[in-house]
């Protein structure tokens, strides 16, 4: 929230909505009041004594004009004020004093919590660390606040008194996540397992969209009451209607609107006044219908927020929970899948659709559903943090067309998959825009690589459609997770056994050689099996003992971590047996298996529990997905460990000055004393202007010696003749300047020694104002454009990620000492990178940093040449600031 935004809306502990914002001046009489009605015991606690006589001055400092040395934010609902917290900086520029008042009746619902996380975060813009405030000691509920915003609470005792220091910038995450699902718990509850639902435009025609939500929550025997809403009837589809949510005349957790566009505004108004707690809008006409729809939309979210509405849609499909306590079948689809544990959200209507379509004709069992819509509230990080805590979705699955707060995302997503899996299908990965940059940093984190380094540090399973999804799905809600990536191929088709073992390789797995033993028990069992080795051929008259067997003893080596069985029915088969073989061994297995059936009339969707697919491309697929998600699972999450060396003043200082100045691309010597500034090392060098400058530097780093255009606008130097190398006296400097110049068109060269290492690498930092800043690392020089080899991670960049970034290259084997060379010193490699991650943490004003060559070897690593663009940050999300999505 900035100094002049109007605020934004948050949930409350108990999931209610509440506004913050700026005090202003016309706040006083409500400050007023909220003081008045305030408990003698509060006003104690506030004031540490003093009784009301300093409220008058207290409303006078409260409601003066925001400035960069006092913030005064409030907390409201409707009208009602129910907080206000305040700070004043102190004579030590990084320290200011806090105060936070929250109203006798509405302590224990998180708003002293939400007021003081917001009075951080203006705090730690402003440059203020830290927090002071002076609390009694038998004021519990303050200190409860205070300790919620994370473990560097500080705490001095003077007598009675306790100064407590609040650090702005080490936040506990985990903290504020736990927070955010318990209030988007509570939040959603009135969505999806609501006690009593209206249907708003409920018509009394079989054809209308309201009519068959009507009678879907009928059919599906939905545990509570249902309401028509029909001003034009009193009955629909044999319910009694009323013209009006207010004339039901009782409780109504959560409405269905069916109405025209332009009716939509005042039945959320009605809603509001009825108490009704959450509305799925099935209108469209809104966002998706040009600029007079998104104001329409707009405006319906901000009626719905003010009357403390959570809102789904609109121009959405329903909502659908297969619990038996709920039973709610709210939606227009034709094909109602069976109760499961997968629970899924859609943003695409047609994708829903397909989606449940699709699990209808497969047997995947659903917990929940949710169309999204336009998302113009309810989103999938919402959703995530509800299915977080539900027993009954074991994995959740969501389509996405748009990620709008990625840097939330990134935290939910993170803690729930550590539980769960969470399958994703992104739109727009193809997508023929990129980003427009000047580095090679900013190319490479094209607007789908960064979704797909989101989606990996989160531990998402990307998906590459919505049939890879659902067959995904299949094996992860009802299988255990693989161990590894080794994987059994057994069957009676030696052919298709072939296809999966190739396509097996290509999802990553590894098809190993079975012991012995097990292919003497296999050869016992099956005497005209073509082959016991893996894969298994059992040929085409396999017997349902010789399957047996073969599952069993393959299971039960050790030597594989999941199994995928190959059944191709012939006249030569107990087919019958032979499925209820494979269903006893799958049910019985420790380990994941996935079956594929060919040639069966009518197959089973699932033999055992194993899923049944159509072709060992699709099972395979799936299997690769859970042996990579299980490995990511069962990783330590990694911390970002300490670096020495770190001077963050002098960096801001540089930084403050630089952008003051206008920003944009900086000279080499201001980029190398930043990266000094965290440790970095790059390659001394000196700009020159002239020939005789540049003999003059030469002499002074010795020879061999390199020269380079010292444009910062120029990506491709050694494309246009802009480097010169091997420079072995005076006379070939001044020709190669000579040539740089010609070649480019500027007089500014830069002079370095020319240094051999083992390996050119490329690292370097960009800033999105969505996703936050990323760093990349890949193979460098030449080769970074042609080979595309590079690996990219939000922030924060954790030791773990550092040393994954490199594992992950194609080259990592130049690394390690390909083929007798000198491996590298991967240990600085890492350094370098979480101090690159450092750097971008402490400064999201370095808009781009490219580091292009860093020379790695067995001594470390040096950067060679620097690009660095400045750029003041606007406004972006902030993670630590719990906000529900403001209207567009």
């Amino acid at each position: 929230m900035s100094d002049t935004d109007p605020g934004h809306d948050a949930l409350a502990a108990d999931g209610t909505i509440v506004r913050i914002r700026h005090v202003v001046p016309t706040d006083r009489d409500g400050l007023a009041t909220l003081y008045g009605r305030t408990s003698d015991e509060n006003l104690y606690r506030r004031f540490l004594g003093g009784g009301r006589s300093g409220i008058g001055h207290e409303l006078d400092r409260l409601t003066r004009p925001v400035d960069a040395d006092h913030v005064a934010v409030l907390a409201q609902e409707r009208e009602r004020v129910l907080g206000v917290a305040a700070y004043e900086r102190l004579p030590d520029p990084g320290s200011a004093e806090f105060a936070v008042l929250v109203d006798d009746a509405d302590h224990g619902r998180g708003v002293g919590t939400l007021l003081l996380e917001e009075l951080a975060a203006i705090a730690r813009r402003h440059g203020i660390r830290d927090l002071v405030g002076d609390v009694l000691a038998a004021n519990g509920p303050m200190l409860t606040v205070a300790r919620h915003l994370g473990p560097a609470l500080d705490i001095r005792r003077d007598l009675d008194v306790l100064e407590i220091h609040v650090s702005t910038v080490d936040g506990d995450n985990a903290a504020l996540e736990a927070r955010n699902r318990q209030a988007e718990r509570h939040s959603l509850t009135p969505l999806l397992a609501p006690r009593a639902i209206a249907v708003i435009g409920a018509g009394r025609s079989p054809h209308g969209i309201g009519h068959a939500v009507l009678e879907g929550l009928s059919a599906g025997g939905f545990t509570g009451p249902v309401y028509p809403v029909n001003p034009n009837a009193t009955e629909v589809a044999g319910v009694p209607a009323y013209p009006s949510v207010s004339a039901i005349g009782r409780p109504v957790d959560l409405a269905i609107v069916a109405v025209p566009a332009a009716a939509v505004l005042d039945a959320i108004v009605h809603c509001g006044q009825s108490g009704v707690r959450a509305a799925v809008v099935l209108s469209s006409g809104f966002g998706e219908d040009g600029d007079a729809g998104k104001a329409a939309q707009a405006e319906l979210v901000r009626t719905a927020q003010r009357y403390g509405i959570r809102l789904v849609g609109p121009n959405c499909l329903g909502v659908l929970n297969t619990d038996p306590a709920v039973r709610m079948q709210a939606t227009f689809a034709a094909a109602t899948p069976p109760a499961g544990g997968l629970a899924v959200g859609s943003q695409s209507g047609a994708g829903g659709i397909t989606i449940l379509d699709h699990a209808t004709r497969t047997g995947v069992g659903l917990s929940s559903f949710v169309s999204l819509g336009n998302k113009a509230d309810v989103s999938g990080n919402d959703l995530l943090s509800y299915w977080y805590d539900d027993p009954a979705a074991r994995a959740v699955a969501l389509y996405l067309e748009s990620v709008g707060n990625p840097r939330r995302f990134a935290r939910i997503a993170r803690a729930t998959a550590r539980r769960k899996p969470v399958l994703v299908v992104k739109s727009g990965r193809t997508a023929t825009g990129t980003r427009a940059g000047a580095s090679h940093t900013a190319a490479a984190a094209a607007p789908d690589a960064t979704v797909d380094a989101l989606f990996r540090q989160a531990g998402v399973v990307r998906c590459d459609g919505l049939g890879e999804l659902l067959d995904t799905a299949r094996l992860l809600v009802d299988q255990p997770l693989p161990t590894g990536d080794r994987i059994a191929v057994i069957g009676n088709a030696g052919g298709v056994n072939v296809l999966a073992a190739d396509a097996a390789e290509t999802a990553g797995l590894v098809i190993p050689h079975l012991p012995p033993a097990v292919r003497a028990a296999i050869a016992e069992a099956a005497p005209g099996a073509a082959t016991a080795a893996n894969p298994v051929d059992l040929g085409a008259a396999a017997t349902p003992s010789a399957m047996t067997v073969a599952i069993q003893s393959t299971v039960d080596s050790g030597e594989v971590d999941a199994v995928l069985v190959v059944f191709a029915a012939t006249l030569a088969n107990d087919v019958p047996g032979i499925l209820n073989a494979i269903a006893k061994a799958a049910e019985a297995s420790r380990l994941p298996v996935a079956v594929v059936l060919l040639g069966v009339t009518e197959p089973p969707t699932s033999l055992g529990g194993a899923p049944v697919y159509a072709l060992p491309e699709h099972a395979v697929t799936a299997l690769g997905h859970g042996a990579r998600y299980a490995t990511w699972r069962a990783a330590p999450l990694g911390s970002v460990p300490a670096r020495s060396g770190i001077d963050e003043a002098k960096a801001r200082a540089i930084v403050t000055e630089a952008v003051r100045d206008g920003g944009g691309w900086q000279p080499p010597a201001l980029a190398a004393e930043l990266l000094g500034c965290f440790g970095i090392p790059v390659l001394a060098g000196r700009v020159v202007t002239t020939a005789e400058e540049a003999v003059c530097a030469t002499d002074g780093y010795g020879y061999p010696a390199v020269l380079k255009a010292a444009d910062p606008a120029l990506v491709h130097k050694s494309d246009v003749g802009g480097v010169q190398l091997d420079l072995a006296d005076a006379e070939a400097v001044s020709a190669a300047y000579k040539a740089v110049v010609e070649a480019t068109g500027t007089a500014a060269v830069l002079v370095q020694r020319q240094v051999e290492r083992a390996v050119e690498l490329v690292a370097g930092v960009v800033h999105d104002p969505l996703f936050g800043s990323l760093v990349m690392l890949g193979l460098g020089g030449v080769h970074t454009d042609l080979f595309a080899d590079r690996a990219l991670r939000l922030l924060p960049v954790t030791d773990t990620d550092a040393a994954a970034m490199w594992r992950s290259l194609r080259a990592a084997p130049l690394l390690t000492g390909y083929r007798g060379a000198p491996a590298v010193d991967t240990d600085a490699v890492e350094d370098l990178l979480l101090r690159l991650g450092r750097l971008a943490e402490d400064l999201p004003e370095v808009a781009e940093l490219d580091l292009n060559p860093v020379l790695a070897g067995p001594e470390g690593v040096v950067a060679v040449d620097v690009k660095l663009r400045l750029a003041p940050v606007d406004t972006e999300p902030d993670p630590a600031v719990r906000t529900l999505r403001e209207p567009a």
